[in-house]
C-alpha cells in the first residue's frame, strides 16, 4: 500500500481529489457490476460525519507511509483591538515512532511565521490517538501583517525527550471575526 498523501506540498496538485484517493473506498468513485450483467447493481457514495470514508484505518503502516494524523484548530481575527485567537482543540488519529515510547507527554507549539517569529506552546498531554488540548492563545498583532505569513504547528514530545513528531501549517490570508474551524494533516517534519 502507497499513501500519497505524505508527498503532497503547499500549492501541488492534490492527488486525494482524483480517483486514486487511498483515503476513500472504491465504490465512491466506481459503480458496482453484478456478476451476471452489466447492470449496475446499485451506485454507493456513503459518508461518515465529517464526509469522507478513510479506508486505510484498519491498517497497520509503518515509515513513510503512516498516517500522522489531523490537527483540530480554530481561528478568529477580532478588528477592533487587533487580536487574532488561536484555539487549538485536538489531535485525532495521532501517532508517533516507537522510539519515543508507548505514551509519550505531547504538547503542541506554535508559531507564527513573522519578521519576528511569535511562539506559544500548549501544556503538554499524555499520548492517545485522540488528545483534547482545548486552549486558546490571544495576540495583538495587525490584520495586515498577519495576511501575509503562516501558522506553523509542531507536535512535540516532552518526554523520554524532546522532540518534533510532525507538523502543519495554515495560511492566515483569510482571516475574519467568523470563528472558522480547520483540520490539518500532519505531516512528517522537515529535514
Amino acid at each position: 500500500v502507497s499513501d500519497l498523501r505524505s508527498s503532497a506540498s503547499p500549492g501541488s496538485f492534490d492527488i486525494s481529489r482524483s480517483m486514486f484517493d487511498l483515503r476513500s473506498p472504491p465504490h465512491r468513485f466506481m459503480k458496482r457490476y453484478d456478476s451476471f450483467s452489466s447492470v449496475p447493481s446499485s451506485t454507493s457514495s456513503r459518508k461518515d460525519s465529517q464526509g469522507s470514508n478513510r479506508s486505510l484505518d484498519t491498517i497497520t503502516l509503518s515509515g513513510d507511509e503512516r498516517d500522522f494524523g489531523r490537527l483540530n484548530v480554530k481561528l478568529c481575527y477580532v478588528s477592533s483591538v487587533e487580536q487574532i485567537w488561536i484555539t487549538v482543540l485536538h489531535c485525532k488519529d495521532l501517532s508517533w515512532p516507537s522510539t519515543c515510547g508507548e505514551n509519550p507527554h505531547i504538547y503542541i507549539k506554535g508559531i507564527l511565521t513573522l519578521p519576528k517569529p511569535v511562539h506559544f506552546k500548549s501544556s503538554a498531554k499524555e499520548g492517545c490517538n485522540d488528545i483534547e488540548f482545548m486552549e486558546t492563545f490571544v495576540f495583538a498583532i495587525k490584520l495586515q501583517s498577519l495576511q501575509a505569513v503562516r501558522l506553523v504547528f509542531k507536535i512535540q514530545t516532552q518526554t523520554p525527550r524532546k522532540k518534533t513528531i510532525g507538523e502543519c501549517s495554515l495560511a492566515l490570508r483569510e482571516l475574519s471575526p467568523e470563528e472558522s474551524s480547520h483540520w490539518l494533516d500532519i505531516s512528517p517534519p522537515s529535514k
